[in-house]
């Protein structure tokens, strides 16, 4: 171990479903020493130990914060240790010496040390990573749904003649029903007594579904009503889509440096197309999708609902701006709207930067 405690260190973590491999060098590069541990408690007592034992440990970078590496970074973030999220390892770097465990944790280490790290990981244990596992669980829920009655009309379009007639014209919520009622024989023979039994399963799988998503869409309006009160009572917002722009977000806002970098984090922000002279901004194809479509939603609501999002489309309109750039301004001006009452909901005390 180094005698001189004024030498700065820093560590590296590289993650792994069964392992993870720790690494930690000096503030001029020199790898000091590296470890490896089980991803279990005893592990991450062990990871502490060995990161302790540097009394000049800077900070610590880790790769896969929000996946293989939560757990150890919530280890390590309560030890009071500054954690950085590592995205990638150095690609020139791999291409050179090729790939292995201790090299890539002395890669995380590098990068902290080079600045190249420098993004704090999100905290995985607070009001979001709640919303998204709901979140998660209800899609999932929402996905399966949707096949199980495409599987139902898809079965019924080959079925025997008496059971296309029997259920021809319902709706889904009534061929369902009817569906999950019948009595088919418990022990199938024939192709038509096979359908039926199908059908039946089908159906009640379907009811299923339907009630854990709707078990799922009342934990997250009950979280929603009593953590973000504010940003549920936008106009055009709703349950799913400030959902997912606090997942976005993330349960740290330190993430997000301005209004105009969450802009930039949910693809919303101007791009320039100017030529000659021709002088646009044009649709940001980048960013995170998923946040993307939450807003243009609430724009959609705010064009059909509300007077003054109609008035100020007329207005650009009558500018020569089309209704695609339109679009994009209204998604801008919203971000302005919300990126305060978003950091304000994730950190109630914490001043906002705005743009």
């Amino acid at each position: 171990m180094m005698n001189d405690k004024q030498v700065k260190v820093y560590g590296g973590i590289d993650t792994h479903a069964d392992t993870h491999h720790l690494a930690v060098i000096d503030q001029a590069g020199r790898r000091l020493a590296d470890a490896q541990i089980p991803t279990t408690a005893t592990g991450y007592q062990a990871a502490l130990r060995f990161l302790g034992s540097w009394p000049g440990l800077v900070s610590v970078g880790i790769e896969c914060t929000g996946s293989y590496g939560a757990a150890v970074t919530r280890a390590v973030r309560e030890a009071g240790i500054t954690v950085f999220e590592v995205n990638r390892p150095n690609r020139f770097d791999r291409r050179l010496h090729g790939k292995s465990d201790p090299f890539d944790a002395y890669s995380a280490a590098e990068a902290v040390l080079g600045g190249r790290a420098s993004a704090a990981p999100k905290g995985g244990d607070g009001l979001v990573e709640s919303l998204r596992v709901l979140r998660t669980s209800r899609s999932s829920a929402l996905q399966a749904r949707t096949a199980t009655i495409n599987q139902i009309k898809g079965m019924l379009i080959t079925a025997p003649e008496d059971l296309r007639t029997r259920y021809k014209g319902l709706s889904t919520p009534k061929l369902i029903a009817a569906l999950a009622a019948s009595r088919p024989t418990a022990t199938p023979v024939t192709a038509a007594e096979a359908t039926a039994y199908s059908l039946r399963l089908l159906a009640r799988r379907w009811q299923a579904l339907t009630g854990q998503i709707e078990d799922l869409a009342g934990h997250l309006q009950r979280l929603l009503d009593d953590h973000a009160p504010d940003l549920m009572r936008v106009f055009g917002c709703g349950r799913d889509t400030v959902a997912q722009l606090l997942i976005t977000a993330g349960d740290n806002p330190d993430r997000l440096r301005s209004e105009a970098a969450f802009a930039a984090l949910a693809g919303v922000c101007p791009i320039p197309a100017s030529s000659g002279k021709t002088k646009r901004h044009r649709l940001n194809r980048a960013g995170d999708r998923q946040a993307n479509s939450a807003l243009y939603h609430i724009v959609m609501v705010r064009l059909r609902y509300n007077q003054e999002t109609r008035d100020y489309v007329a207005r650009r309109t009558a500018e020569g701006k089309t209704k695609m750039e339109i679009i994009r301004c209204l998604k801008r001006y919203l971000v302005r709207q919300l990126y305060p009452l978003i950091v304000e909901t994730l950190h109630p005390r914490k001043e906002v930067a705005v743009a």
